[in-house]
């Protein structure tokens, strides 16, 4: 099992998404995805490998943030084919803007690969041979249709070496009269 510098496990934080969308993603990954490799739920990663000894801090200011936090609208906008498998990529500018301010002030703390761009999806097929991966893109490509998502907090898992394990759930938990009807 890989562990930080400090000996913990290294932590991922991923978009709580709506029930009805989790259960549509999480069903399409189950089905797609190789069973003895799928040891997570559908997921949407904003930090892929946070360093496990400052979880306290890290869930502190996932708190903070969630408790000023409004839900919010992902938009499904179309299917990435990653070569060895397949996503649905979101336009969700205000996670983006959520991300970007976490990032900033954990930039020290951030991989390689947390580092780079962020662009939000959610991987439902990978590790598959190409012409797999390229059929289910094509099905799932022919009847696309945009739909919406809504982030409803964050999620903190420790990486497992394979498997996470569940390490804190932060609500959005500010009043947005929009989503309200009001």
């Amino acid at each position: 099992m890989e562990r930080g510098e400090g000996g913990a496990e290294p932590l991922i934080v991923t978009l709580r998404m709506d029930e009805g969308s989790f259960r549509r993603l999480d069903g399409l990954r189950r089905a797609e995805f190789p069973t003895e490799r799928n040891h997570i739920p559908a997921h949407l990663t904003l930090f892929h490998k946070l360093p496990g000894e400052e979880r306290e801090a890290i869930a502190d200011r996932l708190t903070e943030l969630a408790r000023g936090q409004t839900p919010i609208r992902l938009r499904a906008t179309g299917l990435l084919f990653l070569g060895r498998g397949v996503a649905f990529s979101f336009e969700a500018p205000e996670l983006v803007r959520l991300r970007k301010r976490l990032a900033w002030e954990w930039s020290g703390w951030l991989s390689p690969q947390d580092r780079q761009g962020f662009r939000p999806h959610v991987t439902i097929q990978n590790k598959v041979p190409p012409d797999r991966a390229r059929a289910l893109h094509e099905r799932l490509q022919a009847g696309f249709e945009p739909f919406e998502v809504l982030g409803e907090g964050l999620l903190l898992w420790r990486y497992l070496g394979g498997p996470w394990q569940a390490a804190g759930d932060f609500p959005f938990s500010a009043a947005d009269s929009a989503l309200a009807g009001g």
